[in-house]
C-alpha cells in the first residue's frame, strides 16, 4: 500500500512538472510573438524599466463558473546589484471582472511590474491588483505614448492578446497568488516566490532557462 501511494505521488509530481514545462513553453512563445512587431509590442523603454515580468498564457474567462476568470503563468524579476532575470516562479491570476477589451474567451496576459513597491507586493502569498498597488492598461508601440501619465504612475502595466490582437487591458480587482504546488513540482522542493525570484534559491529548468533567455533578448540591461 505504501509503495502504491509513493508511486501515485511520484506520478502526480511528474505530471505537474510536465504541465509546467508545457506552460513555460507557451509563455515563452507568447512573449516572442508579442514582441515580434515593435510598432505593436510592449515599448522597449518600459520593458527596460520593469522590475518583474509575468506571462500568463491561455487566461480563461468563464471556463467553469459564470463570470469567473482563471489563469496560471510565470513571474521573473531582476534587482539592482544582481545579475540578470531570476528563475521563474509560478503565479495564479483569478478575477471575476477582468476587462477583455479586445474580446475572446481565452486570452494571453502579460504584466510589467514597474517599481520596487509593486515587486514587493508580488512577494506576498496573495494580493489584489488596484488595491494598494496602482495598475493601468499598458501602452503599445514605440511612440511617446509609453510616457503617458498612467504609465509613469502605475506600479503594474497589463496587456492582453486575443485572436492575434495585442493591447493594454484593465486588470483592476484581479487576484494574484503564488502557486506553491507548481513551484514544488518544477523545482522538486517547496519554494516560495521570494525564495525563487529574490533569494535566487532555484536554478531554472531547461524550459525555464528558455523563458529567461527570451526576456533577456528583449531587455538585457541590468536594473539600476
Amino acid at each position: 500500500m505504501r509503495a502504491s501511494i509513493i508511486l501515485l505521488f511520484a506520478s502526480a509530481l511528474a505530471h505537474a512538472a510536465n504541465k509546467n514545462a508545457e506552460r513555460l513553453t507557451e509563455a515563452t512563445a507568447v512573449l516572442i510573438e508579442v514582441m515580434a512587431t515593435p510598432d505593436k509590442a510592449i515599448p522597449k523603454e518600459l520593458l527596460d524599466k520593469a522590475h518583474c515580468i509575468a506571462v500568463v498564457p491561455g487566461f480563461k474567462k468563464g471556463a467553469f463558473i459564470v463570470g469567473a476568470s482563471y489563469g496560471k503563468g510565470y513571474l521573473s524579476c531582476r534587482q539592482a546589484g544582481k545579475a540578470g532575470w531570476s528563475a521563474p516562479a509560478t503565479i495564479r491570476v483569478e478575477s471575476g471582472s477582468v476587462g477583455f477589451q479586445i474580446g475572446g474567451t481565452e486570452t494571453d496576459l502579460v504584466m510589467l511590474v514597474m517599481n520596487k513597491r509593486g515587486a514587493d507586493s508580488l512577494m506576498q502569498s496573495k494580493f489584489t491588483v488596484g488595491g494598494t498597488v496602482q495598475a493601468a492598461a499598458g501602452p503599445v508601440g514605440r511612440s511617446s505614448t509609453a510616457e503617458t501619465d498612467a504609465a509613469m504612475r502605475a506600479e503594474i502595466l497589463s496587456y492582453s492578446r486575443s485572436r492575434g490582437l495585442f493591447a493594454g487591458v484593465a486588470l483592476q480587482g484581479a487576484t494574484l497568488r503564488a502557486d506553491l504546488d507548481s513551484n514544488e513540482a518544477m523545482y522538486k522542493r517547496p519554494l516560495t516566490t521570494v525564495e525563487i525570484v529574490r533569494e535566487r534559491k532555484a536554478k531554472p529548468t531547461a524550459t525555464g532557462q528558455k523563458f529567461i533567455s527570451t526576456i533577456t533578448r528583449y531587455s538585457p540591461k541590468e536594473l539600476k
